[in-house]
């Protein structure tokens, strides 16, 4: 069974729950009998392929062509899948689709599919058409791309049971075959062990002025939709000494700068924008010698964001929300966008007992041992695949 998988920028993974996902599905692969051939974008017009994880990695030259990149890029992939899979004569195949962004070409690219003999499956990812960073006709297009994938998918793969409970009552109407697969994490248990890694965190806790259990973290992209202005608004209210630090690729862009203009984030000394950190084991690090993660994020499935907090951190504060409340359950204390609710939650956080923080910290990652394995998950995709 030959599985191209189109939507995600390439493996091996950066930022961003697509890459990710596809850099674990690829290296916890338990079947010999599916072979994985995975997009890659790249601004290099001709790169040729290689293998990573075990799997096919070919590359798709993207012109900088604004909002439209997206769409471009998930066309030329998929049009590179139908033309490598006549070539080469291949019999058994699906191709999975993360996001929605090519329904209005979807149609005619699904009867290729299925004359082919394969089948057409689709992650519907968030609610992408809500996200604050488009405009009103972009939002409009991401609605109706969503409605076309799914009306010609075989398959649409929820990661969500929000997500799935929301395309099954959107469209009753094109009766969608839907299932739930939840996205995965790692427990971090022997990360202590590692000394380099440890060097490497005490290389960062001091660049950046930090100490073990003295900050509140935040990882994630910095767009309105994820509440960072909530975020950094309740925290400059509280009155805690401990550091609120972002981990985030910020690139002072312009809503990097409305906020710092409107919120003087800036003047206050506990608020620290950390960059990016590329280094996985050094995230988990990081992650697991934090007092407490903040997650504002409201538009989306499971985020992996949360997952990799659970999975790692011992507090987790998050904004109230059905993804959120769906995935932690209990193991969470919860705030909503409500003046006061988070600056009384962070409060009440650093009143708790050491026991039941980590009282907390052991639901968490009982959570994660139940549900969001990587191992359970892969398993999970694996039986689509080849069904």
């Amino acid at each position: 069974m030959h599985v191209f998988v189109i939507g995600s920028k390439g493996i091996p993974a950066r930022y961003g729950g697509f890459e990710s996902f596809v850099d674990r599905l690829t290296y916890y692969k338990k079947r010999g009998d599916i072979v994985y051939h995975v997009a890659c974008m790249t601004d290099q017009r001709r790169k040729p392929s290689e293998f990573y994880n075990g799997a096919h990695c070919f590359y798709i030259y993207v012109p900088n062509i604004g909002p439209a990149k997206a769409v471009y890029y998930d066309l030329a992939a998929l049009r590179h899948c139908l033309c490598y899979i006549q070539r080469n004569n291949i019999q058994y195949f699906k191709i999975c689709v993360l996001a929605c962004r090519i329904g209005p070409f979807i149609k005619h690219y699904v009867k290729k599919i299925h004359s082919f003999g394969g089948k057409l499956y689709v992650n519907p990812d968030g609610h992408e058409w809500l996200r604050a960073k488009w405009n009103t006709l972009i939002k409009k297009y991401w609605k109706f791309s969503e409605k076309l994938m799914v009306k010609n998918s075989d398959l649409l793969i929820c990661d969500s049971q929000n997500i799935e409970r929301y395309i099954q009552n959107e469209y009753k109407s094109f009766r969608p075959n839907t299932c739930y697969i939840a996205y995965g994490a790692e427990l971090t248990s022997d990360l202590g062990k590692n000394g380099a890694q440890n060097e490497k965190l005490a290389a960062w806790f001091q660049e950046h002025k930090l100490l073990p259990d003295s900050y509140y973290l935040v990882v994630g992209r910095f767009v309105p939709e994820n509440n960072y202005e909530t975020m950094l608004r309740e925290f400059m209210d509280s009155d805690t000494d401990k550091s609120l630090v972002l981990v985030t690729n910020v690139e002072k862009n312009k809503f990097y700068q409305r906020l710092e203009k409107e919120t003087h984030f800036g003047l206050d000394q506990r608020i620290c924008f950390a960059g990016t950190v590329y280094d996985q084991e050094l995230m988990k690090l990081i992650r697991e010698n934090a007092f407490a993660y903040l997650h504002g994020h409201e538009v989306g499935g499971t985020n992996p964001s949360l997952l990799e907090a659970l999975a790692s951190t011992k507090l987790n504060l998050l904004l109230d929300v059905g993804f959120n409340r769906e995935v932690a359950k209990e193991s969470a204390l919860y705030w909503t966008k409500e003046k006061g609710s988070l600056k009384e939650m962070i409060m009440r956080a650093e009143n708790l007992t050491d026991e039941e923080i980590e009282r907390k910290g052991n639901q968490a990652k009982q959570r994660i041992k139940d549900d969001f394995e990587w191992d359970k998950i892969v398993n999970a995709y694996e039986e689509k695949f080849i069904q």
